[in-house]
């Protein structure tokens, strides 16, 4: 079987993949076919015996930065270019990943991921190529792995025959600019708490409304900026 979708991952350490991707239902699908993980070493393009991938910054500072050639050429021995591959490169300053963004980039055929290191990478290589800038959080990791990996696991799972219920996609956060409404089940009073009337009430329209109410309560408490986004969405 010919995978549908395949993650390449350009790193400085390889041997961190597929680590979680490898477990659960992501290692399922990689087993059985269903998408591909390709992992490349930028240290096999260094121009030097001693396999350098960075430099000193132009203009001082603490820290290191990783050269544009060498970024380069690792990038264009994977890219084929074309409207079906998107090149990402996580880092903090990237634009918020959204769900929206997955859906979009699972439905594409490759995803090429630039994994980033030391104080980042040379401002160049990303213009050049064309790196679309991801971000994942207001936070700062050691490293684009840690990213990399939670970015192809949103993908992965929304591949034709990852999960096992696809229908449910439809009713998890975000997905229809709301966070997910509150679960339950048994048993159906726990530590003197009690499951809400409705949802053992076998009404599914009246569960159906408890629900949507629910998530756009939590959303307006806890995310305030995605309560905004819905309600004008919801409103135009």
């Amino acid at each position: 079987m010919a995978p549908t979708w395949t993650a390449t991952v350009l790193t400085l350490f390889p041997e961190m993949f597929p680590g979680p991707l490898g477990a659960s239902l992501p290692g399922k699908a990689l087993d059985s076919g269903i998408w591909a993980l390709e992992t490349v070493d930028i240290r096999d393009f260094a121009r030097n015996k001693h396999r350098s991938v960075d430099d000193t910054p132009f203009g001082g500072g603490p820290g290191m930065v990783m050269r544009p050639d060498v970024l380069a050429s690792a990038i264009d021995a994977v890219a084929g270019g074309g409207e079906d591959e998107a090149l990402i490169y996580l880092t903090p300053r990237g634009a918020p990943l959204r769900q929206s963004r997955v859906r979009e980039l699972s439905g594409l055929r490759r995803l090429v991921v630039v994994c980033g290191r030391f104080e980042g990478v040379d401002e160049r290589v990303i213009e050049a190529r064309a790196l679309e800038e991801i971000s994942l959080g207001d936070f700062v990791l050691s490293g684009g792995e840690p990213a990399a990996i939670a970015l192809i696991d949103a993908c992965v799972r929304l591949l034709p025959g990852v999960m096992g219920a696809p229908e449910g996609l439809d009713e998890e956060s975000f997905e229809g600019g709301l966070l997910e409404y509150p679960h339950y089940t048994r048993p159906n009073t726990w530590e003197g708490r009690q499951v809400p009337d409705v949802l053992l009430s076998g009404h599914h329209e009246k569960i159906g409304t408890w629900r949507l109410e629910q998530a756009e309560r939590i959303t307006r408490r806890r995310r305030p900026d995605l309560w905004r986004r819905y309600r004008r969405e919801r409103d135009s």
